[in-house]
């Protein structure tokens, strides 16, 4: 199952560098945008949406310092990576006092500029849990503690893992609305990707399991989108 990429936007001068960062970016499964200045760069963040973006500290019309600060006036929780030809202390201090997650200085690997944008990524997606999300949950005849893994019924108990509490606490919080597939994969696993996909539906098969015992519930399978709990 095809799951949506990633976006990022690459603010980087060098044309040849840009098209080849990108071409190797695009091979590992991300949407890159490529902007050739810093005021393209801006334009294209005001129309699109991304993930990360990694910005190019020396460019024409509008250096990278600058569009970072105009990039969180519209939105200060996107993450983006600094790139430079320069190793001075100074700039890369700058750098990361503007709220940078790190800041290449080139040449690097393409390997570790790759690695670096999915652990950072991924960690942010894990910080967009809400606090303020309830633990415990009424599942047609069942009792859900998220917090103690424990699925009741009846007097009986059932000791959910991990993996199995975090996906049925995403479905009752969704129930009888579409639990977004991709969304459960980089909140649960971390990753999306066909072992994790596959993974995903063996947990679900399991839960159905758990929850037999009340045929007013069933999870759906909504093809090209997720899972549904209903609850009748």
């Amino acid at each position: 199952m095809s799951q949506p990429k990633r976006k990022i936007l690459l603010a980087e001068d060098d044309r040849n560098f840009g098209a080849v960062l990108k071409d190797f970016l695009e091979l590992n499964d991300y949407k890159v945008t490529l902007c050739e200045d810093g005021n393209a760069a801006l334009a294209a963040f005001n129309t699109k949406t991304f993930d990360i973006c990694i910005l190019d500290v020396m460019m024409p019309g509008k250096d990278g310092f600058t569009l970072a600060k105009e990039i969180q006036e519209s939105n200060k929780k996107i993450p983006y990576i600094f790139l430079t030809a320069k190793s001075l202390k100074d700039d890369m201090l700058h750098g990361f006092k503007l709220g940078a997650d790190d800041y290449l200085t080139k040449p690097f690997d393409s390997e570790v500029l790759l690695a670096k944008i999915t652990a950072i990524i991924n960690r942010k997606e894990s910080l967009l849990v809400d606090e303020n999300e309830p633990d415990e949950f009424t599942i047609g005849k069942y009792n859900f503690d998220y917090k103690l893994r424990e699925l009741s019924h009846n007097g009986a108990k059932n000791l959910l893992s991990p993996k199995e509490s975090d996906l049925l606490k995403l479905l009752a919080m969704k129930k009888n609305d579409v639990l977004d597939r991709d969304y459960a994969l980089r909140r649960i696993w971390k990753e999306s990707n066909y072992f994790t996909t596959r993974s995903m539906d063996v947990y679900v098969a399991k839960i159905r399991k758990y929850l037999k015992e009340d045929p007013a519930l069933e999870i759906v399978n909504i093809h090209g989108k997720g899972f549904r709990l209903i609850e009748r």
